[in-house]
């Protein structure tokens, strides 16, 4: 009885021993993230510059960002197959590897033709990142501990896009193109060197087989539909070319789900989605990151078209909001292992939906202590709601399947973020188009205050020398870029409005995240009880799966 007693005691340090490995592993995966993610929102304040360097339209240097977004998001699906039958840490490395060689091979481009194909390479090489980081995270971290794991690793899936106008406009002006990729090849290294020796081998499962077709549907899907969202403001959405898209990712969605609900080992393992709490978090996540993209992409446009910011100068005053919701994302974390999802989620979204709402007010002399205070609040209610909601649908996720479930996870969000700043852009140029057409029948050009606004600014430009003609002209091209840009504000405030709504749906799902209380109940009574440490992890490993 002694030695069984001596036994069972000399277990709980070891388990905590194991437990603790894991921040090691996990700055590895921190780092990879931060470099992957950041990359994407440094280029996007570039374009006009790279658009100058090698003397080509927009349309064309914007396949800049296009081909890497498209890269990256159709190798996701692959990555939890290719994580299972070679091991998360091969792939995982191999992707930081080939992510850094891509940034290296992009800093030394020569044409845009080349700069575009080491973005798609890099995109093809650094997608496997964020899903298998976070599926790796999932695994080796303890049930009790993920959330606060998770809020540590969010500020980096989080931040680093809205940290990158400030970093890219600074690059942009005071140093060379080039330093936006050259900049994450030592950081890459440092990532790889740290998975390697950080990160442990995996369970590799060598008798696996490949669903091609479920890999061929999914690659013209997702190419497709992303394709379709990203150009459809560019080319028309009614035009043949984008109708055709639409079509041709309808016609393999609807083959995909047919093949991964049919197949013995699918690629996407599609009926994670049974999982009413994870289906109901990754639902919500994307709704979030939907009306994330009101502020994350509408107001760096009104900065610099309205207001006639620099990037360098817009990125700046975007910062605070980066700052809140990096400190916010880690306390959340820990505050959802003490109070649990629903308050945190209810009050983030609040937060969100509220302050999104208030952005509609934009006038084109808003105050930029205003606009600052709005987004730090904003950003404050981003940090407190994201990651706990998407850590507790990921949570309730069998250890076993973690490799299906975010490979689902990350593409969906991918998708939902597409969608989101497509129906912003031309939400925004809709409304711009009506409001300058309201505008101008209520003043027109040959009404009182138009004409007098013309008499008045073509004498200042007469007294200056100038004929009459070219300042009648001038004057009523001035009149026409005010309404113009009045419109253009008035086009983005609607935009908020419209963009605040994601989040008050999310409201209502939130309360399908609760966590049962029998869940609650074992999981308190398996902390107090560290005499039966080794019975409380197995019981700590099912508690998800009755979830």
């Amino acid at each position: 009885m002694a030695d069984q007693s001596q036994s069972t005691a000399a277990v709980p340090p070891l388990e905590h021993k194991e437990e603790s490995n894991f921040w090691l592993p996990l700055i590895a995966i921190i780092l990879a993230t931060f470099v992957s993610v950041l990359s994407s929102s440094l280029v996007n304040v570039a374009l006009p510059k790279l658009s100058t360097v090698f003397g080509v339209p927009t349309t064309t240097i914007q396949w800049v960002v296009t081909g890497f977004m498209l890269a990256s998001a159709v190798v996701i699906p692959a990555s939890g197959f290719l994580s299972a039958r070679f091991g998360s840490k091969q792939v995982l490395l191999l992707s930081v590897i080939g992510f850094t060689v891509g940034s290296l091979l992009c800093g030394l481009a020569w044409n845009d033709s080349s700069l575009i194909a080491f973005r798609i390479f890099q995109g093809l090489t650094g997608g496997f990142i964020m899903p298998i980081g976070m599926a790796v995270i999932y695994t080796i971290v303890p049930r009790q501990q993920i959330g606060l794991a998770m809020g540590i690793w969010g500020v980096a899936a989080m931040v680093a896009p809205a940290l990158g106008p400030t970093l890219g406009g600074f690059l942009i002006q005071y140093y060379s193109w080039r330093t936006l990729f050259f900049l994450n090849v030592p950081v890459g290294i440092v990532a790889a060197a740290a998975s390697y020796f950080f990160l442990k081998d995996g369970v590799k499962q060598t008798n696996l087989k490949f669903d091609t077709l479920g890999a061929v549907m999914s690659v013209i899907f997702f190419g497709s539909l992303l394709l379709a969202l990203s150009k459809g403001q560019t080319e028309g959405w009614t035009s043949l070319y984008i109708v055709t898209l639409f079509f041709i990712s309808a016609v393999s969605f609807a083959l995909l789900l047919w093949a991964e609900l049919t197949a013995e080992a699918p690629l996407l393992n599609l009926k994670v989605f049974k999982n009413l709490r994870f289906s109901a978090s990754t639902l919500t996540a994307g709704l979030i990151t939907m009306a994330m993209m009101g502020g994350t992409f509408m107001m760096p446009i009104y900065l610099q078209n309205v207001q006639s910011m620099t990037a360098l100068d817009s990125g700046i005053l975007l910062l605070p909001q980066s700052v809140v919701m990096a400190l916010m994302m880690p306390i959340s974390g820990k505050l959802q292992e003490k109070i649990g999802v629903l308050p945190l989620g209810v009050v983030g979204l609040l937060i969100l939906g509220v302050t999104t709402y208030e952005l509609g007010m934009l006038t084109a002399d808003t105050s930029h202590l205003w606009i600052n205070v709005i987004l730090t609040i904003r950003g404050f209610g981003i940090g407190l709601c994201m990651m706990p909601i998407s850590t507790v649908g990921m949570s309730s996720v069998p250890k076993e399947l973690i490799n299906d479930a975010s490979p689902l996870s990350n593409v969906t969000r991918q998708v939902m973020s597409s969608m989101g700043i497509a129906i912003l852009t031309t939400l925004m140029n809709s409304r711009q188009y009506l409001h300058y057409y309201r505008i101008t029948e209520n003043v027109p050009s040959y009404s009182d205050t138009a004409a007098s606004f013309i008499s008045a600014l073509s004498g200042v430009l007469a007294q200056g020398g100038v004929d009459s003609a070219t300042s009648s002209s001038t004057a009523i091209g001035y009149l026409a870029g005010i309404m113009q840009k009045e419109a253009l504000v008035r086009g983005i405030a609607d935009t908020f409005y419209i963009s605040a709504i994601p989040a008050f749906i999310c409201i209502p799902l939130v309360f399908l995240l609760r966590e049962k209380k029998k869940a609650k109940e074992q999981s308190s009574s398996e902390v107090s009880e560290p005499a039966s440490a080794s019975a409380g992890a197995d019981m700590n490993t099912a508690a998800p799966i009755k979830a």
